[in-house]
């Protein structure tokens, strides 16, 4: 890999995109390469994963525009599907996962960090759906995630005037979780992740799979969905750990994701 780099810190993992000199633009092969490291994740192994971008300036300062700027009605719609393929791989994927915005994450970048479970980010954050400034949409989901996360009339005001807004109003709308200085970015990410890692894998991803998929759904169709949730975690050993660490008083002496 060249444009996305990935390490393992114990039960972490870290994707790195990878271009700091174009302030971590998303190409074509950023989004092939992302695609695989997703694919090469262990996912028995691993419990949470963070997703930054390289350098203090920049998350992703969007979609590479140079490589936008010629193509044909054809050629955007395949190029949405790529990165919208992409980007529902990472919201759906089983362990969860923390976005450190650590700069700019403008189009696609804002894209990339609302397709994560979790967003935090640095003090010199900078958010926003420039598209309709260029003579586009949003196209790797911005305009449906933005509504999702932050509400509808919010996210049309974002959306339609193109403009970017300071990490404090990201975090004053609830685009972000929470607003770091910048050389905490990375030690919050970790400690939050690390955090997540010591409960019981098969309830997070579980809780997680619940939400993901209930979201959409009436409140008497998602509450099944809970309620499947909640039942299968009780042929787990896992559970039968934290439960029986509580009634002894005593602190699980550690999940084993079975």
């Amino acid at each position: 890999m060249e444009m996305v780099l990935f390490e393992e810190r114990g039960q972490v993992g870290i994707i790195t995109i990878n271009r700091p000199k174009v302030l971590n633009a998303l190409c074509s092969q950023v989004l092939e390469e992302l695609n695989e490291v997703l694919d090469g994740i262990d996912t028995q192994k691993l419990r949470a994963l963070v997703v930054t971008g390289a350098g203090e300036k920049s998350f992703v300062a969007g979609a590479d525009i140079s490589e936008m700027s010629t193509l044909s009605k054809e050629e955007g719609e395949a190029f949405g599907k790529k990165g919208n393929d992409v980007f529902l791989k990472l919201e759906a994927f089983p362990l969860p996962t923390i976005a450190a915005v650590n700069g700019f994450a403008l189009g696609g970048g804002c894209e990339l960090a609302m397709s994560c479970d979790i967003r935090i980010c640095s003090e010199n954050a900078m958010f926003g759906q420039p598209e309709v400034g260029l003579g586009i949409t949003p196209g790797f989901g911005g305009t449906q995630r933005l509504a999702r996360i932050v509400g509808t009339g919010m996210a049309k005001e974002l959306v339609f005037s193109a403009r970017n807004i300071k990490a404090a109003e990201a975090h004053r709308i609830g685009l972000v979780n929470s607003v770091y200085a910048q050389e905490e970015l990375m030690e919050q990410a970790l400690k939050l992740a690390n955090r997540i890692a010591n409960n019981a894998p098969i309830a997070v991803q579980a809780a997680k799979r619940a939400m993901n998929e209930g979201i959409s759904l009436p409140i008497d169709q998602a509450v099944v969905k809970e309620e499947k949730a909640f039942g299968s975690c009780f042929a787990t050993a896992d559970q039968k750990e934290g439960m029986g660490a509580f009634l002894e008083k005593r602190k699980p002496t550690g999940f084993i994701n079975k």
